[in-house]
């Protein structure tokens, strides 16, 4: 799936999460995109990415929600932008099966303009210093 502007990306990316649909948050990624994740996966190009989000939100994140932050975006030229998006993520389950507590993170994704519109071709999703 991709996206008529960037600012787009945020709240499509929530609701995707809370719906714990991997193929939908692989959708936003180009073919050939690069990942890193929150637990520092690596995946490159879109099966690895769901692969990846679809292990992570049947685990630790099975539980997990995502509330949306203050968010910023930045044309890079005409066909290409930065969105940088701060969450707070609640309901992360530890490998004991506690409840973690509250975490900052940010979104920190580059989207191209495709010819079906904006698709990311690189993020990372990581944990704001405490």
């Amino acid at each position: 799936m991709s996206f008529e502007t960037p600012d787009a990306l945020p709240r499509a990316f929530a609701k995707a999460w809370g719906a714990r649909d991997a193929q939908a948050l692989a959708g936003f990624f180009a073919e050939d995109a690069d990942f890193i994740s929150l637990t520092g996966g690596i995946a490159s190009g879109r099966t690895q990415i769901a692969e990846l989000f679809a292990g992570e939100l049947a685990g630790a994140f099975s539980r997990a929600r995502l509330v949306t932050g203050k968010a910023k975006s930045r044309a890079v030229g005409a066909e290409a932008a930065v969105v940088l998006q701060r969450f707070v993520l609640t309901g992360i389950i530890t490998e004991n099966g506690a409840d973690a507590g509250r975490i900052g993170c940010t979104l920190a994704a580059t989207l191209g303009l495709a010819p079906a519109g904006w698709e990311i071709v690189a993020a990372q999703f990581v944990v704001e210093a405490g």
